[in-house]
């Protein structure tokens, strides 16, 4: 009973405060994460009356489960943007922009977070400013998804920024596995090949592998079903499986094998959508179907906050410097990366912002730090200054998001129409077709 209260309240309590967004010019998304901020831990949970809001991290944890869902529905709608007829058109430059300006980011963070720890060595270590620079390259799907959702972007920047955000996570993965690997062969003095470059490498190739398979199992076995109640059954089914295979992890040989839920789900809705002919509209569906989880995922997000790291100040000190090198890496990435492959000039211009919202990925990165042995308490560090760059993030980083695409003419100015104004308008049209009909009858029995 707990749960469901803390949930319906987190759905209610969301939707509420994007009425509030809305007359502030706010993204939905960032109504989302301060509502979950009000009802976690810090806020309304405090009180510690159950089924008030979480009033623990363990509280939140516990239905931590719907988080990994929505990730998971949110990268297959990602893999949706990956359609041959459009990578066509984009795939070269998409490419190059999403490998350069990671790489780029990474290495303005490592350069600035180094210079800081030469400036005082007994607070930063070099080993955890190797691991800050790389998971400075991740990005957030999530919150681009549904900024471009809520506002129906479309257009130059739009286009190319979903497939860059998809292949930067997978990027990420690339530079934050060689980082972590080095980082810790700093700490113990060993360098291991098989951490620094196997495992990622496999896991990138076994994601990938493993949603392809799913893909073709899914066109598959949605051809035996016509109702669109039924299709819609499978496509949620096969999702959740997709997941669920996601989480497996094994050893072969002392080799770590594991799979990024991001990247096989990804994987499931590129191929789906280029071998079924009915894809968009079942993608549709799917997405009308998704659309409360989305809102309980974000306002989870927001509960996840930890707010007392603003407590330690060397942590909002070093956090400051992460977050400002991490911007201007982002920023001067993709432009570079967008003029070097001729892209659009809307693109070489406001891409770089939209790319700076931060969340989910680089949290697991840090999660997985923290738990190194190897690394120690600095492990605690690097997740402490993730999740401070994080809070920050996630509650600018819609706005900014926004209002690039609009710069950017892919957000119409008006913004967008109400579910009521448009059920007003067909009203309005299916009386004066009705209308129409009958005063062209009246006429033709006057005859």
């Amino acid at each position: 009973m707990q749960a469901l209260l803390s949930l319906s309240l987190a759905l209610l309590t969301g939707l509420m405060l994007s009425r509030l967004a809305k007359l502030a010019k706010l993204p939905a998304v960032t109504a989302y994460l301060v509502a979950g901020i009000l009802i976690g831990p810090y806020c309304l949970g405090a009180f510690g009356v159950s089924g008030l809001g979480f009033t623990s991290k363990a509280d939140v944890e516990s239905v931590g489960i719907l988080a990994d869902v929505a990730l998971g529905f949110i990268a297959f709608s990602i893999g949706n943007e990956f359609r041959l007829s459009q990578l066509k058109k984009i795939g070269k430059q998409a490419t190059i922009v999403g490998i350069f300006q990671a790489v780029i980011t990474t290495i303005v963070v490592d350069i600035a977070l180094i210079l800081l720890h030469f400036a005082m060595p007994d607070k930063l270590s070099l080993s955890s400013a190797l691991v800050l620079g790389a998971i400075a390259s991740a990005t957030a799907p999530a919150v681009t998804l549904m900024v471009v959702k809520q506002y129906k972007a479309k257009g130059p920047v739009t286009d190319i920024l979903l497939p860059v955000v998809a292949l930067d996570d997978a990027v990420g993965l690339v530079l934050f596995a060689i980082s972590f690997g080095v980082a810790k062969a700093i700490k113990i003095g060993a360098i291991s090949v098989v951490a620094i470059i196997v495992e990622p490498l496999l896991e990138i190739i076994c994601s990938l592998a493993l949603g392809a398979s799913m893909g073709f199992l899914f066109n598959f076995c949605e051809q035996f079903f016509h109702s669109r109640s039924k299709r819609l059954g499978v496509s949620v089914g096969f999702v959740l499986l997709t997941i669920g295979l996601s989480m497996l992890k094994f050893n072969i040989g002392g080799v770590h094998i594991g799979f990024s839920s991001l990247l096989v789900c990804m994987m499931l809705g590129t191929i789906f959508c280029n071998v079924c002919d009915f894809s968009e509209e079942l993608m549709d569906r799917v997405d009308r179907w998704t659309a409360p989880l989305f809102v309980i995922f974000f306002v989870i997000s927001g509960a996840e906050l930890e707010l007392s790291v603003f407590t330690d100040i060397m942590i909002v000190l070093i956090g400051i410097v992460y977050i400002l090198s991490r911007s201007l890496g982002k920023y001067s990435g993709a432009r570079l990366s967008a003029q070097f492959a001729g892209c659009d000039e809307k693109i070489v211009k406001y891409l770089g912002i939209t790319l700076l919202p931060q969340a989910g990925v680089a949290l697991g990165m840090a999660n997985m730090v923290m738990s190194s042995v190897e690394l120690g308490t600095e492990g605690v560090l690097i997740a402490n200054i993730t999740l401070f760059a994080v809070l920050i993030y996630e509650l600018v980083g819609p706005a900014l998001t926004k209002n690039a695409l609009l710069k950017a003419g892919d957000i119409n100015p008006e913004g967008k129409t109400s579910a009521r104004d448009e059920h007003a308008q067909k009203m309005v049209q299916k009386a004066l077709a009705n209308a129409d009909t009958g005063a062209s009858n009246t006429q033709t029995n006057a005859k």
